[in-house]
């Protein structure tokens, strides 16, 4: 199908079958014959851009974590993916819901609600993802997790302001496989997960995940309140894949997860006023999506995507129940091609959410959002690659939207590259921002007024290889107009107040990356630093008062090193620093004190069964040695506690076993 093409247009056809040869067990890729001087073992293949190129060709800078770092995290927390989001550099899990123990996804700074969560490519957990996503998607099933950061509305919409983090599942392969992981910790909880895998034939495979995790109830300070809510959760996600010889592939996956979660006051515990307060959620969610790739011709890839998702909350505040439905559709179809030194894709997309509140009036929506797409990457000469695209969005409420976005990637020597890069985004605003999460709808006021955020994102890294060292230092910058922030209500100071804020929101900082990696040794060390400034809510709106954005540390530092033995096991040590950072509304102090978090890892592989211990925060860093976190009275607004700015379970371990069958 190849035959008699130039070196070029079959190097460009090749890249645009990297999807089907993904989303494929493997045989497709046999169909395939490429000249030896560009084959490369152990190529990292990046999907989040659409145009599938290795990670050292992409003009945008995107963050991998691979599937051994994966590996480690899943000893650690098997239920969630939280641990392995927040130790990459440039990303922080902040607690939003902290009597839940929900938490969203900040990208160099800019809040939770501006990152999209993709399986896949697919929103398969919601348009915005809110405070217990992280939380509900064990890691077992990943290959890859592929970070964009910074403003990507130009290739996703409106979701990605912030950017996107993008979970790339296992693939089948001939072999069998299958493994059970059982893990139990300190603290009362237990996970058990089923992963199994097969491709029968040359032409389709399937996987399977199923799980299911409990947590109890732990109050590590005995001062009456949850500093752990306790949990049951059950999650299903079997995915199928097909192709064929002629550049055809479909992956198709449907998921459901159930899970009942309970925090607030202990059974025995009295907050400061005498009245118990009990928080509850219960969600379920069910999902279907499916990816297909079409090779058009000899050099055309046609690819279409869509999924829906549906997931209803039924929620406590204390006495105040809100219950409500998020449902979300997506659909898109793009054209990709190559001519000459072009790699292009011209596309069209909708997104549609619509959200339903059973005992809350006025927060009712429902949102649709039709988008055309067009991107280009150039190969301007041998150390120069150019890329562009842009989006234009209409947005059923809040108008129109062109959202561009440039990159450019640089090699002015052997084994340096430079990457630049600036776009746009924009947000529609919904009424699921951090501080409704924590007290609930029946307390926010004003989101009906509310102007579309917009976004301006620009980037600068450097990196260099030599030998098993790689070295990268980002500089980034970001501004917000119209963001979105919350203040008491002058009306009625028992409520919150949702409002445009008059003047940006800037952030800028520096992320430094080392990393060596040598048979069988592995260390990346990591320092972000960090300045993010916005209007002060409390202050007149002319008054021009700005305050940092709190919970956003100064100084971030990590350290993971591992040593491993093939077919023997491993063993890890990590290290992490948090600087000072300031705070909102806290009695007990202004900004948080530096802390620091080590850990360590061990895994012995005994035949088809691996034992594991895992002891995290080992020195039992808990905020609740330095302040309480009940407030001493409760706040106008309802809540209970302060803001969350380190662990509060402290000391923990968990061990298991991983049985492959």
């Amino acid at each position: 199908m190849l035959q008699g093409m130039p070196g070029r247009a079959l190097l460009r056809a090749a890249g645009l079958l990297g999807a089907a040869i993904v989303t494929a067990p493997a045989a497709l890729h046999a169909q395939v014959t490429l000249p030896d001087s560009v084959v490369e073992h152990e190529a990292i293949l990046v999907t989040s851009t659409r145009t599938e190129r290795r990670i050292e060709d992409q003009p945008i800078r995107i963050e991998v974590v691979g599937r051994e770092e994966i590996e480690e995290k899943l000893l650690m927390t098997p239920g969630d993916i939280a641990m392995l989001l927040n130790e990459t550099a440039g990303l922080r899990v902040q607690p939003t819901a902290p009597s839940l123990g929900g938490a969203s996804v900040r990208i160099q700074g800019l809040r939770g609600r501006y990152t999209q969560i993709l399986s896949d490519g697919l929103p398969l957990f919601g348009g915005q993802t809110g405070a217990l996503g992280p939380l509900q998607i064990p890691p077992m099933d990943l290959a890859q997790v592929e970070v964009i950061k910074g403003a990507a509305s130009a290739l996703y919409g409106a979701s990605a302001l912030g950017g996107v983090v993008n979970l790339i599942s296992r693939r089948p392969h001939e072999e069998r496989e299958r493994e059970l992981l059982l893990n139990q910790s300190t603290l009362d909880g237990t996970d058990a997960i089923l992963w199994t895998s097969h491709a029968p034939s040359d032409t389709w495979g399937y996987t399977l995940l199923a799980s299911g995790h409990r947590q109890s109830t732990a109050d590590i300070d005995d001062d009456g309140w949850a500093d752990l809510p306790s949990f049951r959760r059950g999650v299903i996600r079997p995915r199928v894949f097909w192709n064929n010889d002629r550049g055809a592939s479909v992956l198709f996956t449907v998921g459901g997860m159930v899970e009942e979660r309970t925090g607030g006051t202990t059974d025995d515990g009295r907050t400061p006023a005498g009245t118990s307060h009990i928080e509850a959620l219960d969600t379920r969610r069910a999902d279907a999506g499916v990816v297909a790739r079409l090779l058009v011709g000899e050099s055309l890839l046609l690819s279409a995507r869509g999924s829906a998702t549906l997931q209803q909350h039924d929620h406590y505040f204390g006495f105040q129940r809100e219950n409500d439905a998020h449902v979300t559709g997506f659909a898109e179809t793009a054209l990709s091609g190559a001519n000459g030194a072009h790699t292009w894709v011209l596309g069209a997309a909708l997104q549609y959410e619509r959200y339903s509140a059973d005992d809350v009036a006025g927060f009712d929506y429902s949102f649709a959002v039709p988008g055309l797409f067009a991107q280009d990457e150039f190969d301007a000469a041998g150390w120069l690659t150019l890329a562009a695209s842009a989006r234009f969005d209409h947005h059923n409420e809040y108008g129109s939207f062109l959202s561009p976005r440039f990159s450019a990637l640089l090699r002015p020597a052997e084994d340096w590259t430079v990457r630049v890069s600036g776009g746009t985004g924009f947000f529609a605003p919904t009424p699921w921002i951090e501080e409704a999460e924590a007290v609930g709808l029946a307390r926010i006021t004003g989101w009906g007024d509310l102007d579309a955020e917009r976004a301006q994102t620009v980037s600068l890294d450097v990196g260099r290889t030599a030998g098993p060292f790689e070295f990268n230092a980002t500089l980034f910058g970001s501004r917000i107009e119209d963001a979105v922030q919350v203040r008491t209500s002058t009306a009625d100071p028992s409520t919150l107040e949702m409002f445009n804020a008059t003047s940006p929101v800037r952030t800028w900082g520096t992320e430094l990356l080392a990393r060596f990696h040598a048979e069988g040794i592995h260390v990346t060390a990591t320092h972000v630093f960090m300045r993010s400034s916005e209007p002060d809510p409390s202050a007149a709106p002319d008054a021009g008062a700005r305050r940092e954005v709190p919970l956003t540390p100064r100084h971030a530092v990590g350290i993971v090193a591992a040593l491993e033995q093939e077919g023997r096991g491993r063993i890890g040590a990590e290290f992490y620093f948090t600087g000072r950072q300031s705070l909102d509304d806290n009695p007990y102090r202004t900004s948080a004190p530096r802390h620091v978090i080590v850990g360590f890892l061990a895994e012995r592989r005994l035949g088809p069964v691996r034992v594991f211990l895992n002891a995290e925060n080992i020195f039992d860093t808990r905020q609740t040695r330095h302040d309480p976190l009940v407030l001493p009275a409760r706040a106008p607004d309802g809540r209970w506690i302060t803001d969350v700015w380190a662990p509060l379970e402290g000391r923990a371990f968990n061990g298991g076993v991983r049985w492959t069958f």
